[in-house]
């Protein structure tokens, strides 16, 4: 539920440069790579130098090819800018007689050391994706969702038919069908395992992403549900696909999803499969969610608690539908927020208005309680989650989700303590820690997931 609810934390980190003085300026042109010293877990990132300008990556939050400016050598000193993030970032360093920088990096008032070494960053592993050739059949498709387009791709298991199908839904924010985050695709993985394990499966872009057209900002429930509604129609329209065997797989906003999905007339849901799926009101899963993270990340008592404040008022201020009260709410935050940076550090006003969190999209999250659709629930149900997520933490959901589900004669609950919000092997469950993990799912989640779908269907 997968930067917000789940990922709503969306924490930018930048790098920095620094170069030698000699009697011919030394050239700092070419790659560099190295870390961010930030609390809890460092973050590796890359720059680009070229002239007075270059490149940054930071995968661990998704960031690829941002411009840098300003890059200056004078003597022994790098530094260079980084604008285009919200309340910019500088980054001073020094370069040293062994060819390295080493400096800080300031953003949004937060000042933290960083180092930098020759060389493009390592692209990390990821031993389990799945590569071509594939033991199955795999398609492009696309269908209507009322007025909107939605593409994906369907794939099949190379034996005859007709088969128990699973639509995957994803978690929240603006998401492919694969659901790429930190680099790592966990539904097709997924896809590939429960394909090869005999069942179709078939994976969306959320609206505006990819093939499929529309705006997920603009989004209600309604609107999802729709979107998840004709995806199971479209699997219903296949005589490849057994019509009476049809569920869905929800990963964090998607395990919202998938039990409202299953509610509705004619949905004929079979099945139910929910990863790190949140079972209490998205407002509690954000509290939780930003004290864990504002805490993980060494922030003050009052910081973290001014945090809370903010949530519960812009909460309550979307909850009504005064969405111009919540828009001010938020550019009051960022303006406290930026207000000790340089001012030409600091968010322009498209900048600030493109992260503002008062949106549809974001009020349906906030707003909705998932207790009615989960209580109402009379089909097998699966739902694990990680011991170490700190974006849906399961001390908070696991409880409440087997009260809800106490009446549904079919329901398996299981908690990994070593895992995280991906079902990642993880040390702190925090999420920069995504990227530098070369396992996508865990095994013994994939053996769960397939165990469990092969003991029903």
């Amino acid at each position: 539920m997968r930067r917000t609810i789940f990922g709503l934390i969306a924490v930018l980190f930048l790098a920095a440069c620094s170069a030698p003085a000699a009697e011919a300026p030394p050239d700092i042109s070419g790659d560099w790579h190295g870390s961010i010293q930030t609390p809890g877990t460092p973050l590796d990132f890359g720059v680009s130098l070229a002239g007075d300008g270059g490149t940054f990556d930071l995968p661990a939050q998704g960031l690829r090819a941002l411009a840098l400016h300003d890059v200056r050598l004078d003597g022994q000193a790098v530094t260079f800018r980084l604008p285009d993030v919200p309340g910019g970032a500088t980054f001073d360093g020094t370069l040293s007689d062994a060819g390295t920088i080493t400096g800080s990096y300031s953003q949004g008032g937060q000042t933290v050391p960083f180092t930098l070494s020759r060389g493009a960053l390592p692209t990390p592993g990821r031993p389990q994706e799945p590569k071509p050739p594939f033991p199955y059949r795999s398609e492009e498709v696309t269908y209507p969702s009322g007025n909107l387009t939605m593409a994906g791709t369907l794939t099949l298991p190379s034996t005859r038919g007709p088969f128990t199908a699973v639509l995957m839904i994803t978690g929240s924010g603006a998401q492919d069908r694969d659901e790429t985050i930190a680099g790592h695709k966990p539904f097709l993985l997924l896809a590939d395992t429960l394909t090869r394990a005999g069942y179709a499966v078939l994976r969306v872009d959320d609206r505006g992403v990819g093939g499929s057209t529309g705006d997920l900002q603009q989004a209600s429930y309604d609107d999802l549900t729709g979107d998840a509604l004709a995806g199971l129609a479209f699997l219903r329209s296949r005589p490849e696909i057994d019509p009476t065997r049809i569920g869905l797989f929800g990963h964090s906003e998607g395990g919202y999803l998938a039990p409202l999905v299953a509610q509705q007339p004619g949905a004929g849901v079979a099945f139910v499969m929910l990863m790190a799926a949140p079972a209490v009101s998205g407002e509690e899963v954000l509290v939780l969610q930003n004290r864990l993270l504002f805490q993980q990340a060494g922030a003050p008592p009052e910081q973290v608690q001014a945090q809370i404040d903010y949530v519960r008022k812009l909460s309550g201020m979307l909850r009504a539908g005064n969405y111009d009260g919540a828009r001010q709410l938020a550019r009051d935050r960022v303006t406290a927020q930026t207000a000790a940076l340089p001012e030409d550090q600091r968010p322009t006003a498209e900048e600030t208005e493109a992260q503002l969190p008062a949106t549809p999209a974001y009020r349906a999250v906030l707003t909705y309680d998932p207790a009615p659709a989960l209580r109402a629930l009379r089909v097998p149900v699966l739902a694990f989650y990680g011991g170490k997520d700190l974006q849906v933490p399961p001390t908070q959901s696991e409880p409440a989700l087997r009260t809800l589900l106490a009446g549904d004669p079919d329901t398996t609950i299981r908690t990994f303590p070593a895992l995280n919000h991906l079902m990642q092997p993880a040390a702190t469950g925090a999420i920069t820690e995504y990227s530098t993990i070369e396992t996508t799912v865990s095994p013994e989640v994939l053996d769960l997931v397939s165990g469990w779908m092969r003991e029903r269907f």
